[in-house]
């Protein structure tokens, strides 16, 4: 009989004021509601016992008085004249009018709608431009004289539910070996982790969750259709904000001149664009000035101010396939649309996802089971953005060849830093202060699960790049590991003690060459040119003694 407890009564176990079931029979209760999961669990978590058996009545008595439809709001307005609600509004600063205004777009109350002064004094932190979750309190204000009716909010409290602790995540993260650790971060984006084939593909999954934990991590990710693209970033989070393909305007990515309010780069940790190749911009030209601008530095520079943002971009479209889940075309930035199709540009991004190494979503990848709620997960990710240590440890124990690019290396150390993130949160430490073996050991772990990675990932870039512009050369720079001269038995996989350097490169592609030009004609947007596809090389295995099951148990927050 198999005594080894599943990853959903563990996640159950050591977050025991943190977990939710996750059943699909639930769903029907949100039936018409375009929710994203976050509130969805607070709702089902708030009205289930410690068994995760819910309420019904008590959820849908709930949303019909927290979060009625639009005809029923206004209703209620008029004949009532306050109501509570649980909603998302978006905060407008009217400077004409010296007021800040709101709009509740899903209730269709766009106009005339203002907050308070005390609420404002009171939760100014809470209120700034942009979109905003929380329970809200409404009041209508009836028409008197000449002066037209209008709304006021009266009371505020932000959607923050719990009040995470990256403390308490690191010292739970001790009780779960590395994968089992993985398929907690898997099951927190809502899919089954059984439904993965192998670590690598969970590696790759995971891999959406970079620009979430660590600042200005800027990805492309093609993949086919059904792989789960559009679903992380537009309901895991509400740090992050999801836009779909088609026309958009300098005012809602970066700034709107004739209101004066930013647009969703200034407000969102992360903003994904998705169907990129149908992608479009009504100034396309000075689209890509601003674009270098804040890619590389985090600046977007208008022409009357200029602002910074810690954002990271990410960059969806769909890709077409051979039979054998490979790209029929080896140059992938073809997807793109013309405004992105610059080697200047894309050389700023950080790294790229292989979307067709993962698994077409089926009714068994859906979680039924135990996991963290989405409010605390996300916001936990959100927190982690600000912790320091991470990258300190990139800079204590990685060296790289000498004059690597630039470019490169901001890469490979936010990528690298954000898989420490991921992965080893408990590891808020210098390296230096565990004892000898126990640093060798963490040293092959971050070499295998975060230094390798970042630097395949961006090598994928820099390939690509090769593709587009001879200037650019398809090799990354060589990354080694500092070891430990003293111990008496060097882990040999890092090269002695001299640190041999890894093998980083990116997956072969037929780059051209003298006698193999490069097609340079521009194919259809969703269907490239056919082309081989060499497979990658597979990763190495730890190091023998290593035994990363066990290592992370030591180590305390």
């Amino acid at each position: 009989m198999n005594t080894t407890p599943t990853i959903s009564q563990m996640i159950r176990d050591h977050f025991p004021d943190l977990a939710i079931l996750k059943d699909r029979r639930n769903d029907v209760l949100f039936t018409g509601r375009a929710l994203p999961a976050f509130v969805k669990d607070y709702i089902i978590r708030k009205f289930s016992d410690e068994q995760g058996r819910v309420d019904d009545e008590a959820v849908r008595n709930y949303l019909d008085q927290r979060m009625p439809d639009a005809a029923t709001l206004r209703t209620r307005l008029l004949l009532e004249g306050t109501v509570k609600l649980t909603t998302r509004f978006i905060v407008k600063s009217d400077l004409a009018e010296g007021k800040v205004a709101f709009a509740i777009p899903d209730a269709e109350i766009n106009r005339r709608a203002y907050i308070s002064q005390t609420v404002l004094k009171t939760h100014a932190a809470d209120l700034k431009d942009g979109e905003v979750w929380g329970a809200v309190t409404l009041e209508y204000m009836p028409p008197k004289g000449r002066e037209d009716a209008y709304i006021v909010m009266t009371e505020f409290q932000s959607f923050k539910p719990y009040k995470p602790s990256i403390d308490f995540l690191c010292e739970a993260r001790n009780n779960f070996t590395l994968e089992q650790w993985v398929d907690v971060l898997i099951a927190a984006m809502e899919y089954n982790p059984d439904s993965f084939e192998s670590l690598e593909q969970k590696m790759e999954f995971i891999s959406r969750l970079l620009p979430f934990v660590e600042p200005r991590v800027h990805l492309i990710e093609f993949g086919p259709k059904g792989s789960g693209k559009t679903y992380i970033y537009s309901n895991l989070s509400k740090y992050v904000w999801a836009l779909g393909g088609g026309k958009t305007s300098r005012a809602r990515l970066f700034h709107n001149f004739k209101t004066g309010q930013h647009g969703a780069i200034m407000f969102y940790d992360a903003v994904a664009i998705d169907e990129i190749s149908t992608f479009s911009m009504s100034e396309p030209d000075e689209l890509e000035s601003i674009m270098k601008g804040f890619l590389e530095e985090g600046s977007v520079k208008l022409e009357k101010i200029n602002l910074r943002s810690d954002c990271g971009l990410v960059l969806m479209g769909n890709i077409k396939l051979s039979e054998n889940r490979e790209p029929l075309s080896q140059e992938y930035f073809m997807v793109l649309p013309k405004v992105f199709r610059s080697s200047a540009l894309m050389d700023r991004f950080s790294g790229f996802i292989e979307g067709w190494k993962l698994p077409r979503l089926t009714s068994s990848s859906i979680l039924q089971g135990w996991t963290l709620n989405s409010e605390y997960f996300s916001t936990v990710l959100h927190m982690m953005r600000t912790e320091s240590v991470y990258g300190q440890i990139f800079d204590d124990i990685v060296s790289c060849q000498e004059g690597a690019d630039l470019r490169d290396n901001k890469a490979v150390k936010r990528l690298a830093t954000a898989y420490c993130k991921l992965l080893f949160p408990n590891m808020r430490c210098a390296v230096s202060e565990l004892d000898p073996q126990e640093q060798e050991n963490f040293k092959a772990l971050y070499l295998k699960y975060c230094l390798e990675p970042a630097v395949r990932r961006r090598g994928i870039i820099r390939q690509q790049l090769y593709l587009m512009d001879k200037e650019f050369t398809p090799d990354m720079p060589e990354y080694s590991i500092y070891l430990a001269p003293e111990l008496p038995d060097p882990i040999d996989d890092f090269g002695g003690d001299d640190g041999e350097p890894i093998d980083t490169e990116a997956p072969d592609l037929d780059l051209g060459g003298d006698d193999a030009p490069i097609d340079t004609e521009t194919p259809d947007l969703e269907v490239g040119d056919e082309g081989d596809y060499v497979p990658e090389t597979p990763k190495p295995e730890l190091p023998e003694g290593v035994d990363d099951d066990k290592f992370f148990g030591a180590i305390k927050s």
